[in-house]
Formats: structure tokens, C-alpha cells, sequence
């Protein structure tokens, strides 16, 4: 009898490689569900969800950021925290282009090119945090340090 394998998303490949220890949960999502209703709908705590956002610059180069799904990036400090005048979001159709990632399914491992990121420092207060899986109805639970580490991420403050 074959098993039903679950694809494995880019960064679930790249977790395994580098030997970082995660947990995957997967869900029924079949369109994008903001990370606030999605935390909601399976009982976790939104300080410990976080999104993954990506910006561009007037000189061309993209950046990550991580922060809690209930929070807004404060693009000054984005900016500041990259040595960019300015940053603003991707738009929404440039997302799978850029990333390899669908809306909803953006994660900060395993982009099609691994850009400049920044976590924001509210994930160190945590053991562990939830990231998107690299696909809808996916999440990955790792450590923040961990996370950071594999990134080689800037920790700073970078929400409103």
C-alpha cells in the first residue's frame, strides 16, 4: 500500500539540509486567509505568528521582513534597518516572481535568491515561532534563533 506523501515546499527542503530542527502543521486553506483569522481559526497566538513581507528600493534590491502577523512594518524603519533612503512593499503580482512564493504562501526560507532579512526582535522573546510552510495551508514551527541563523537576518525593531 503507498503512502500519501505531502509535498515538501522549498523550505522544508532547505530546513532539513541545514539540519534546523522545525515541525510542520498543515491545514485546509484553498485561497489566502490573512495570518490573523488563520491564527485564529487554529487556536495559536497571533505574537507568535508571523508574516513574511518583501520590499524593493529605488536601487533595484529586495528585502525581507519578518514580524508578527498583527502588526504593520514601519517602512522607515525597514529602510533604516537595510541602509536604504526608502523601501516600499512588493506588489502582490510581483510576489511569485521575485520569491517563488504565492500570496499567503510567502515564507522567508527558501526564496527563489536569498535577499537581505530582518526578523523583527519580538520573535527572541519566543522559543519557538510559526512561519508560513511555503505553500497555502502550511505553517513551519521553528526556533527564532534558528531561523535568524540560517538567514544570517538582521534582529531589530521593525513594526509600527
Amino acid at each position: 500500500m503507498a503512502k500519501d506523501k505531502q509535498p515538501k515546499t522549498n523550505a522544508m527542503r532547505m530546513l532539513e539540509t541545514a539540519g534546523v530542527p522545525h515541525r510542520v502543521n498543515r491545514y485546509d486553506c484553498d485561497e489566502f486567509i490573512d495570518g490573523v483569522h488563520i491564527a485564529d481559526q487554529l487556536g495559536q497566538p497571533h505574537e507568535r505568528s508571523f508574516k513574511t513581507l518583501v520590499t524593493s528600493a529605488k536601487s533595484g534590491a529586495h528585502y525581507v521582513f519578518v514580524l508578527p502577523i498583527a502588526e504593520e512594518l514601519d517602512l522607515k524603519k525597514a529602510a533604516k534597518a537595510v541602509g536604504e533612503k526608502n523601501v516600499e512593499l512588493l506588489h502582490v503580482k510581483d510576489i511569485r516572481a521575485v520569491t517563488g512564493y504565492i500570496r499567503g504562501g510567502c515564507t522567508p526560507v527558501g526564496m527563489k535568491k536569498q535577499f537581505p532579512t530582518v526578523l523583527d526582535e519580538t520573535a527572541l522573546q519566543f522559543d519557538e515561532i510559526i512561519i508560513s510552510g511555503g505553500m497555502l495551508g502550511t505553517q513551519i514551527f521553528l526556533d527564532p534563533l534558528d531561523l535568524a541563523a540560517l538567514l544570517h537576518a538582521t534582529v531589530t525593531d521593525i513594526k509600527k
